[in-house]
């Protein structure tokens, strides 16, 4: 199975991006601080809405402390930071958000329930509508996030295409792990992830997200466990 969907998205993300960086240079200041404010906004109200549904509260919160545990043991933040740098100064990028505008945007364009339900269709049934739903999604929301951080956007496609392919392939293989319920919850960590992608953005806190990942795949087997027990 060829990711074809996979690989629409993450064209749409780089279209996307283009456009915001060139939309967004022709904005004053001022402009692109209100339009980045808001953005937060929006992104904070879409992981409530994703985090508040959860059934089983105790697991998201165990999986957010595991993973956070796995995910700074192995640097995962420091890793993707150090990629974001190589790529800058590649590109002899100016822009200071330009790693920020990358990291956030891979965690956004990666965890949520479109990823993974879109993906496991296009694998197991060869059904690309909810794949290019998100991509239709992630196109404009990589435009807004483009003009207000910049070229760096531009990057988390290739973050997208690995992910999603990779679960495009291997769909059969993880389609067993993902019951509804299961679904739920990890739909409820990763708006909760999220919701720490909007605190960053108001820059009410900085929170090393990245490090954060693993608790999708903790999520997922604390459901399992938690199916097991009477």
């Amino acid at each position: 199975m060829i990711p074809v969907g996979a690989f629409v998205n993450a064209v749409g993300i780089a279209l996307g991006s283009l456009v915001g960086v060139a939309f967004g240079s022709r904005l004053p200041e001022r402009i692109r601080t209100i339009v980045f404010q808001g953005l937060g906004l929006c992104t904070l109200v879409l992981g409530l809405k994703m985090a508040l549904p959860s059934q089983q509260p105790l697991i998201v919160i165990f999986s957010i402390v595991i993973g956070s545990a796995a995910g700074e043991a192995l640097k995962l933040e420091s890793r993707l930071m150090r990629v974001g740098d190589i790529l800058k100064a590649r590109l002899r990028s100016s822009n200071p958000l330009f790693t920020d505008g990358m990291v956030n945007a891979s965690v956004l364009f990666c965890i949520g329930a479109m990823a993974i339900v879109g993906s496991f269709d296009e694998g197991i049934r060869g059904d690309r509508a909810v794949v290019f739903s998100k991509t239709l999604i992630d196109s404009f929301a990589a435009l807004a996030l483009a003009s207000a951080y910049g070229i760096g956007v531009l990057f988390s496609a290739l973050p997208v295409l690995i992910y999603q392919g990779s679960l495009t392939v291997l769909a059969g293989t993880f389609q067993q792990w993902l019951d509804p319920a299961t679904m739920t919850e990890l739909t409820a960590v990763g708006g909760t992830l999220i919701i720490g992608i909007a605190l960053n953005m108001l820059e009410v806190t900085r929170i090393a997200l990245s490090n954060m990942l693993p608790s999708l795949l903790a999520v997922i087997g604390l459901c399992a466990l938690a199916a097991q027990l009477p």
